[in-house]
């Protein structure tokens, strides 16, 4: 019976979603009302990063977090933060391609529900919302591979600086 079992699962490489949800979001406004009679010029700050860990031999947990801060000079409008997660099932998958997958192809598949839901949030404070514009998590992953290795050839303190 274990042999049929085998066979089902069988050994070719999986990937597959098994759920993808908000885990967390939130808005902040403050210093409503008076800021809203304001009519300055808006700044907008977005910050996009990545978590991934693994939950047994076969389930992935990444979540995408999104942070958008908009500021008239310097007192904040509103901010938003969002957490878009997602488990994915990987098997036979060999080792070299797990980094990619959990840095590259899974973000790109929560990104949409992200940028919707924080579309979404800010319309609904009241604001036009805000669309954020596609993340290439590719050049991001090689970014990051390569900052990586150029503070592991210049020092062992594993902290990046910038150039």
């Amino acid at each position: 019976m274990t042999e049929a079992v085998n066979s089902e699962m069988g050994t070719d490489p999986v990937f597959q979603i098994q759920r993808v949800y908000l885990k967390d979001i939130s808005l902040e406004q403050p210093n409503a009302p008076e800021i809203l009679l304001n009519q300055g010029e808006p700044k907008l700050e977005v910050q996009v990063d990545i978590q991934a860990k693994q939950l047994d031999d076969v389930n992935f947990h990444v979540t995408l977090i999104g942070s958008v801060t908009t500021k008239i000079e310097d007192k904040v409008l509103f901010l938003v933060e969002a957490q878009q997660s997602g488990i994915f099932e990987i098997r036979n998958m060999p080792d070299e391609q797990m980094n990619p997958l959990l840095a590259i192809a899974c973000p790109t598949i929560l990104f949409p529900y992200l940028r919707a839901n924080i579309a979404d949030m800010i319309s609904r404070a009241g604001f036009q919302p805000v669309h954020l514009a596609e993340i290439n998590f590719h050049a991001l992953y090689e970014q990051r591979m390569a900052q990586g290795a150029q503070a592991e050839a210049s020092n062992d303190s594993g902290i990046i600086l910038p150039n």
